[in-house]
């Protein structure tokens, strides 16, 4: 009877898992992008044209703007939408840790919920710089096209002195692709670390 019952359980964990991923990731990507667009001061209301801007607030309004009546924001960065975004990361990590049934390890829960948000950072990144080199490939004069360059400029600014254009090819975002890999890594390496010492 376990046998029989066992691989179902580990199935239905692994879609709540993937579902829980997918929800967290999409809204806390969306306040981590409403944090860079706010401190880049790229325009994000309705009327500004920016579809971008309209997306991540209809992602996230729901969660921020309560957030904001108590976590004002601090110069340029906005607090209540890093908080959402953590916020997320702590609660799918919490759903995670009791469908799992653990007895103990509750205290690694908000460790897990940090490293996820910057992975969480890693990825969006890593999803806008391919978004960029696909725009730079195809030459689309758009709105959307020049938020997501004005987005991955401040990143590619520093390798492209470091990297010269090879053909006319600017390298740059690959160069910058392969360095979020290689954080993505170290960030993997030390959350083992962190939480075998805890």
């Amino acid at each position: 009877m376990i046998r029989e019952v066992l691989p179902n359980l580990i199935m239905l964990y692994q879609i709540i898992s993937l579902l829980l991923e997918v929800v967290t990731g999409v809204v806390g990507g969306s306040c981590l992008l409403r944090v860079y667009m706010q401190h880049q001061r790229i325009p994000m209301s309705a009327r500004s044209g920016n579809p971008l801007g309209r997306f991540v607030f209809a992602l996230t309004d729901w969660l921020v703007l309560p957030l904001r009546r108590v976590l004002p924001a601090v110069g340029a960065l906005d607090t209540a939408s890093l908080a959402g975004a953590y916020l997320l990361q702590l609660a799918q990590f919490m759903v995670l840790w009791l469908l799992a049934g653990a007895d103990d390890g509750l205290f690694a829960v908000p460790i897990l919920a940090g490293f996820g948000v910057v992975r969480l950072a890693i990825s969006g990144l890593t999803g806008l710089l391919i978004v960029y080199a696909v725009l730079s490939w195809v030459q689309t004069a758009s709105v959307m096209a020049d938020v997501v360059e004005r987005l991955c400029a401040p990143p590619l600014t520093p390798i492209r002195r470091l990297v010269p254009l090879v053909g006319g090819v600017d390298l740059s975002p690959l160069a910058l692709l392969v360095l979020l890999q290689v954080a993505a890594i170290v960030l993997g390496h030390l959350q083992g670390l962190v939480l075998l010492t805890v």
